[in-house]
């Protein structure tokens, strides 16, 4: 496994490797500025959130 590591790390560090993570890091902006993205992050957090009740109790089993 720490050669796997050691590989991902090698190419972050390359040229080649900085440019895909740029590349990801535009495109997840955008997608952070996108207001569509944004109403659906806020859909699920809603969910998530409502879906608690605020009790704290967690779940029956």
């Amino acid at each position: 496994m720490a050669s796997l590591m050691n590989k991902v790390m090698q190419f972050a560090n390359s040229p080649k490797g900085k440019q895909v993570v740029r590349q990801a890091t535009e495109k997840a902006q955008q997608l952070a500025n996108d207001p569509k993205t944004r109403a659906k992050i806020e859909d699920v957090r809603r969910r998530v959130q409502g879906g608690r009740g605020g009790s704290g109790s967690g779940t029956t089993h």
